[in-house]
């Protein structure tokens, strides 16, 4: 797992900004936050998870999610981006996007192509799909993640000189 150096996680904060936007992302308890802090690519921070945080993980991981099965069974090299959340009163300073770039940075020197990630479309989330468009992501398919109400957008971003068709064959 790699995180901010000098920041501990406050998995506290963290549990409680995901829960303030379970419409957006999904619930997260103490045991699956565990979980995903040990399989993690990069936990981004901000400020101990209080402000704002990434979870990320690449094809590595053992994660079960409907939504991260789909990117492994389309890339061989890639990092998920599970959940991004900022504080309500922190929107707005580019927390996300800095979070972001780090990823970027990190994902590309570790020889990942592309970043993926999924995004409510019903109900919808237009601030996220903007903010991720803005951020280079388009578009790679759609879905309805067996088990839940949720139609997502799966989107992904090259990276370096990878192509996001760096498919399976």
């Amino acid at each position: 797992m790699r995180q901010e150096p000098e920041q501990e996680i406050d998995a506290d904060a963290i549990l409680a900004l995901n829960r303030a936007h379970e419409a957006e992302t999904s619930r997260l308890d103490a045991a699956g936050l565990a979980a995903l802090l040990a399989e993690a690519f990069m936990v981004g921070l901000r400020e101990g998870g209080r402000a704002a945080f990434l979870l990320a993980l690449d094809e590595r991981a053992g994660y079960d999610s409907p939504n991260f099965r789909w990117f492994r069974e389309r890339y061989a090299r890639f990092v998920y981006v599970d959940r991004v959340v900022v504080a309500p009163d922190r929107r707005g300073e580019g927390l996300a996007r800095a979070l972001y770039e780090e990823l970027f940075a990190r994902a590309e020197a570790a020889g990942h192509v592309l970043v993926g990630c999924e995004v409510n479309l019903a109900p919808p989330n237009p601030g996220s799909l903007a903010f991720h468009a803005a951020l280079g992501f388009a578009e790679l398919g759609q879905g309805r993640p067996a088990g839940r109400d949720k139609l997502v957008a799966y989107l992904g971003r090259s990276l370096g000189s990878g192509p996001a068709s760096a498919q399976k064959g």
